[in-house]
């Protein structure tokens, strides 16, 4: 296979390419490298922002220079608490930049992409594990962004784009120490940072309605989600958007990932309570039961290696 992958610079998209290149297939990355670092990056690479104007021209021409077959998305912004802020900002980086991809697509005959997308697409479901036919209501620009697009993707169909958008839940962990996740930008980075710099870890809210009182969520492997987008290729076959849930099934409060973090790093670090965050819902846990039977996939790792090799890769 010859592929593109957008944000092949970034924690998953590395992965995914990594794995991709061992098992000997061509692999072109795009990065605007804004969060993706250089040393990531083992293939072939583009400087490009996707939601510029000049994008969507460059990529056909990438496109047809590098025979692409197939696509995987992940360029996008993804912090929920930013996109609460600056809404206008996500809106025009991940449905822009999805927007110039999905026409130089169609303009190069490329027919075959898989998704980034998000639980996030959920918001506060009031079941206690969601599956795919669960109501999609995004409580924060984020996730509206990502229902967004999908559903520009299913469009895409009328020119006979097959896709599969994958929903995953909270990833983290590491396949490789050097392709750790560098960024601070979710609970695991956020909390091991905290303890590198002898600083109290902040929980954002003790008082929702779960058993500790703090936010549930379901941790998938880095590894685990990055076969997954492997896995989806072969079922890229006819023209339409197929939505898959990647996740363990499993929920996990903060403060059960607090007490994983001080098991594997060995320190005792102070928790602070701080207000919670708007866009947060209580629980979000995954069915994964529709991508286990399509594609045979199922979560290899638990929560324990997921922190344990999170911790190690951040160079301790």
């Amino acid at each position: 296979m010859n592929v593109l992958i957008t944000g092949g610079a970034g924690y998953i998209g590395s992965h995914v390419a990594r794995l991709l290149l061992e098992a000997g297939h061509s692999v072109i990355s795009v990065d605007d490298f804004s969060t993706g670092l250089t040393e990531r990056v083992e293939s072939e690479s583009y400087q490009l922002k996707l939601e510029d104007s000049n994008a969507e021209p460059e990529l056909v021409s990438i496109l047809g220079k590098h025979e692409i077959d197939t696509v995987i998305h992940f360029a996008a912004r993804k912090q929920v608490g930013e996109s609460v802020e600056k809404p206008e900002l996500y809106f025009k980086s991940n449905i822009g930049g999805l927007l110039n991809l999905l026409s130089a697509m169609k303009t190069a005959g490329v027919k075959k992409l898989v998704f980034s997308s998000s639980a996030a697409v959920y918001g506060m479901p009031a079941v206690e594990q969601v599956d795919e036919q669960s109501p999609t209501n995004p409580i924060n620009p984020y996730g509206q962004t990502k229902l967004v697009g999908e559903w520009m993707i299913d469009n895409a169909k009328t020119w006979g784009l097959s896709a599969i958008s994958l929903r995953y839940f909270n990833v983290a962990g590491t396949g490789w120490p050097d392709l750790g996740d560098k960024q601070a930008l979710n609970l695991i980075p956020i909390a091991i940072s905290k303890i590198k710099n002898d600083e109290p870890v902040d929980v954002f809210g003790d008082d929702y309605q779960t058993e500790d009182g703090s936010c549930i969520r379901d941790y998938i492997h880095v590894m685990d989600l990055a076969r997954a987008h492997i896995d989806a290729i072969p079922h890229l076959k006819k023209p339409g958007n197929e939505v898959f849930n990647v996740g363990t099934g499993e929920g996990s409060s903060v403060f059960e990932v607090l007490t994983e973090l001080k098991k594997a790093s060995g320190i005792d670090f102070e928790i602070r309570i701080d207000e919670r965050r708007p866009g947060d819902p209580p629980k979000l846990v995954a069915s994964a039961q529709k991508i286990q039977n399509t594609f045979g996939w199922e979560a290899e790792f638990g929560l324990t290696e997921i922190v344990a090799t999170a911790w190690e890769s951040r160079g301790f």
